[in-house]
């Protein structure tokens, strides 16, 4: 192969691992808990590219940890665990549930600096989850200024019903917004195309944006939304930043 041609391709692939969507996870071990189900919950915080099954990014301590329930707020960043993700730093936290209600737990994680995109990411992350049939307040804005308020209940969902979404920035829709869809891959699927990893929707002008789950498993909502103010990378340079707001939702077959 000439050496230009070599160089073109090193650079094609460098270019397409750099444009890799980055989505912060935040997996509980369950979206329900029953009567015959386990109270206490597991929760993995992982930076990493779901559809891809990795790599995993580093992620530093994060700023917030915390669950939104039928107490209030809880911080919960005591309870982190670091836990190492093809070998960087990400976490885990253990969580018990003693009684019903929506448990809204939320992320917002360190910045993090990706050299390839020239940006600052952030992105503000929450999952639901019901506890035995409380089924109220899976609605509520957890406060992050950038959020998804969904318009369907975040649980009990089966494979292929529609889920939808508001996309908010300080507290106001966002028109025309851009959504990325990936669903967090167990092994059993690839990828035929670079364009199947990550699915793209444009919200409409009221910031609504809507996706039918075609297959059971944990599916990732991200609304990308550029910070007005820039941030200063680990070199010192002033950088823009990219804001995410994610919500994790669970869709199960039918049986």
């Amino acid at each position: 192969m000439p050496p230009f041609l070599r160089a073109g391709l090193l650079t094609a692939s460098l270019l397409a691992a750099s444009a890799s969507a980055h989505f912060q996870e935040l997996i509980p071990s369950s979206s329900l808990v029953t009567d015959q189900g386990p109270a206490e919950l597991e929760l993995a915080l992982t930076f990493t590219h779901p559809m891809e099954r990795g790599p995993a990014m580093a992620m530093g301590q994060p700023v917030q940890f915390g669950v939104l329930g039928p107490a209030g707020h809880q911080d919960l960043r005591d309870r982190l665990v670091l836990h190492q993700v093809d070998g960087q730093p990400n976490f885990l936290a253990r969580y018990r549930i003693t009684r019903p209600g929506d448990y809204l737990f939320y992320v917002e994680p360190a910045p993090y600096w990706e050299p390839g995109e020239g940006k600052m990411i952030v992105h503000y992350t929450k999952v639901v989850v019901d506890a035995y049939g409380y089924q109220e307040g899976w609605d509520a804005d957890v406060g992050f200024p950038v959020e998804i308020e969904p318009l369907v209940r975040p649980f009990g969902l089966w494979t292929g019903n529609l889920f939808q979404g508001i996309v908010k920035q300080d507290g106001q829709p966002v028109p025309f917004a851009e959504v990325e869809v990936e669903w967090k891959n167990d092994g059993s699927v690839e990828a035929p195309a670079d364009a199947f990893v990550t699915q793209v929707i444009r919200a409409d002008a009221n910031g609504l944006f809507s996706y039918a789950m075609p297959r059971a498993g944990w599916w990732g909502f991200a609304a990308l939304l550029e910070a007005e103010t820039p941030m200063t990378n680990p070199e010192g340079d002033k950088v823009p930043v990219e804001l995410g707001a994610l919500i994790w939702v669970n869709a199960r077959d039918m049986k």
